[in-house]
């Protein structure tokens, strides 16, 4: 059966696109095409929005299942502003009137979520219970690592300076750049060069600290995107000061809460979603001439319905997309053997637990707990593929500052342990339950939450196999493809298909990245893609308009 666009009631013709996926960049795309004149549907396999950021509610309890960090919101007021009758897609990337960390949201955004700073941004504990609260503060900072580390002052400004310099060319200056040719990225290397930002991020931070504890607090951030500090390049040393600039936020009733603003703004300006609506394949017209690309005709859905399309973008795993999505036949920049040896990110298993509130509770909104190993887990975890007896965690209670997510008197939490993806032959019907159980008495023992075990009501956690088996991952990755410096820039999967016309890609495994700001940014990325494609329908509903 063949499902046409004619289903969304519009006055007058205009292009029509199709997303897969309802994740944070299938939506903030989403509602980019359809504020400059397309008609816009996006498909979502699941039965509710979100992706990696779908929410589960059990119990009384509400649970984020993915990103809990919110960094950079006016990106988030940004696209909340968008109307369908101006021109969006010119608007400049870094508006003079950028909110600071000290401004809760602004305006637009304040009618879609409610968005509130968080303090400190993570509370780092490292093996022997020490801790660093990590909040962007200059004199808190200084005066943490005079206590822990008093000969590492003088690196730490040498640190400060050199990520900032890294933020202003990285971020500010190139953090839209869409690097679509060879060209675009020579252009760029030389800065890179003189920055010092393709060595590996840990390796930077080690020029700066000789002490083990801040080399962990500078450089364990992109563990938060999939990356591997030992291997990422040191460029995503800007983290650091997109933190520090921005601050990190936190939407009252969860990332889900944001995810519906998302959906209400799309749905508002005309665009619609369809859920349980799994993509059985991306349709594309057989090419006229071999040295011709061929044009993209939309996509069947497993339930054995078409929907024809000008655009078909996916927010779907890279490796499922162009491996189980679009025959062979039409690719030839993006084979599968080349898709298949690219690196993808670690996975992760993820415990998701309610507990009574004993008042014994000392722990902040964002955690990260550091086990005894920092080089040689990461080694285990991204090389060798081995699940360690020991781990770190980031563990997530989010009722500290959002007690609605649980009934009264009572916490929802959960805690992410990074391990291998399935790429491991890791058997998680058997280690999932066991590292789960290891994992919480592990912190009801080492008194991270006291009592935890006697006051636990509820707990469920997912693996690997659920990144494969429900979203469609690759190798059950978590993270998309794997930040590493061969896969950056003009080496990452490009937002724009070489293979077929009319197919784009949007989301963490495109360009810039994965984590909620660079998803965000790639969607207008992708979305000015799609413009310079389709400009000439775009100036013709302009003038109708």
């Amino acid at each position: 059966m063949t499902l046409p666009f004619d289903r969304v009631s519009m006055k007058n013709e205009r292009s029509r696109a199709v997303i897969i996926g309802a994740g944070f960049g299938g939506l903030s795309l989403a509602i980019r095409l359809q504020s400059v004149g397309f008609d816009t549907i996006v498909v979502e396999k699941l039965d509710a929005p979100g992706g990696r950021a779908y929410v589960k509610k059990v119990n009384g309890f509400t649970f984020d299942m993915g990103p809990t960090v919110i960094t950079v919101p006016h990106f988030i007021e940004e696209l909340f502003a968008l109307k369908r009758d101006t021109d969006n897609l010119d608007q400049p990337d870094f508006p003079a009137h950028i909110m600071d960390a000290s401004q809760k949201q602004g305006t637009a955004t304040a009618a879609y979520a409610d968005i509130v700073p968080i303090k400190p941004f993570y509370r780092i504990y490292f093996d022997d219970k020490s801790y660093f609260d990590y909040d962007g503060d200059p004199v808190r900072t200084r005066e943490q690592i005079q206590k822990i580390a008093p000969e590492d002052l003088d690196g730490y400004e040498r640190f400060h300076k050199d990520a900032q310099a890294i933020f202003k060319r990285g971020f500010l200056e190139l953090g839209y750049t869409f690097f679509n040719d060879a060209p675009a990225m020579l252009k760029v290397l030389p800065d890179l060069l003189k920055l010092d930002a393709v060595r590996s991020l840990f390796s930077f931070t080690s020029r700066y600290f000789s002490n083990h504890k801040l080399r962990q607090v500078f450089s364990f951030e992109t563990l938060l995107i999939g990356g591997n500090p030992l291997v990422v390049p040191a460029i995503y040393a800007m983290i650091h000061f997109v933190e520090k600039t921005w601050g990190v936020h936190y939407v009252m009733g969860g990332t889900g809460a944001l995810v519906q603003g998302m959906v209400k703004k799309f749905e508002e300006m005309g665009g619609v979603i369809r859920y349980r609506s799994e993509v059985a394949s991306i349709d594309v017209n057989n090419r006229k001439r071999w040295f011709k690309k061929p044009t993209i005709k939309g996509l069947t859905l497993t339930n054995g319905e078409v929907i024809i399309a000008d655009a078909v973008i996916s927010n779907a795993d890279y490796a499922h997309t162009y491996m189980k999505l679009i025959d062979p036949i039409h690719r030839r920049w993006n084979p599968n053997w080349r898709v298949r040896n690219m690196h993808y990110s670690m996975s992760l298993l993820v415990v998701y637990f309610g507990f009574k509130d004993t008042g014994k509770l000392d722990l902040r909104h964002h955690n990260i707990i550091l086990g005894p190993r920092y080089e040689e887990l990461l080694t285990d975890i991204f090389k060798r593929k081995i699940l360690a007896s020991d781990f770190s965690q980031y563990l997530h209670i989010p009722t500290i500052t959002d007690s609605d997510l649980a009934p009264k008197d009572h916490h929802a939490a959960y805690t992410l342990i990074p391990v291998p993806h399935n790429g491991s032959g890791i058997d998680w019907s058997i280690e999932g339950p066991k590292l789960t159980n290891t994992v919480l008495k592990f912190l009801d023992e080492e008194g991270y939450i006291p009592d935890l075990m006697s006051n636990l009501v509820h707990s469920e956690f997912i693996t690997p196999d659920y990144f494969e088996d429900t979203l469609n991952s690759h190798l059950g990755n978590s993270f998309g493809v794997e930040p590493r410096l061969t896969q950056s820039a003009f080496f990452r999967p490009h937002n724009r298909s070489e293979d077929i016309n009319g197919l784009y890609l949007v989301g963490a495994s495109s360009q810039p990245g994965a984590g909620t700001p660079s998803v965000m940014m790639s969607a207008k990325m992708t979305a000015r893609a799609i413009a310079d494609d389709f400009s000439e329908t775009i100036d013709k509903w302009r003038n109708d308009s």
